[in-house]
């Protein structure tokens, strides 16, 4: 098995049982029902995908590339994006139909549209942020082609 694949996968399963223990958390809360505190879910991405490529860098040496660790992001980012997202596609449409009528609102009379957006909407924000995030890590980790000056 590929060396990236083994990486995004660990680290991939690893966002998507943090995205979930967090729901889960809100849950036991009362505050699953709240939009605004889903931007949290960006820190646990971010700390796998960040985690994920500095892993990679670190075990594969000097046959780390650009293309490689962006890969690496990338598929680790989807990895736990549909991991994380087939979980809430269960417990929308099996475990709490309620909470998709509540989140939803009128979205429900007016548009007949119910669950299937909820689980778009949380597919392509993970699949934005997976790709936003392993850009902007690439930079840090990148190998630097600058020449160095004396000054």
């Amino acid at each position: 098995m590929n060396t990236s694949f083994k990486v995004a996968l660990r680290y991939g399963i690893f966002i998507a049982i943090s995205l979930v223990a967090y729901f889960l958390i809100l849950k036991l809360l009362g505050l699953h029902q709240n939009p605004w505190l889903r931007l949290f879910n960006g820190i646990a991405m971010s700390l796998g995908l960040f985690y994920a490529i500095k892993y990679y860098k670190r075990i594969s040496g000097d046959e780390f590339s650009y293309i490689n660790g962006t890969k690496t992001g990338l598929l680790t980012g989807f990895i736990g994006t549909l991991f994380f997202t087939l979980f809430m596609a269960i417990y929308m449409f099996h475990l709490d139909t309620a909470f998709t009528e509540e989140l939803l609102g009128a979205w429900f009379e007016n548009y007949d549209s119910g669950a299937g957006i909820l689980v778009f909407i949380i597919f392509i924000e993970g699949i934005a942020s997976t790709v936003v995030l392993s850009l902007a890590f690439m930079q840090i980790f990148k190998k630097s082609h600058n020449i160095p000056q004396n000054t």
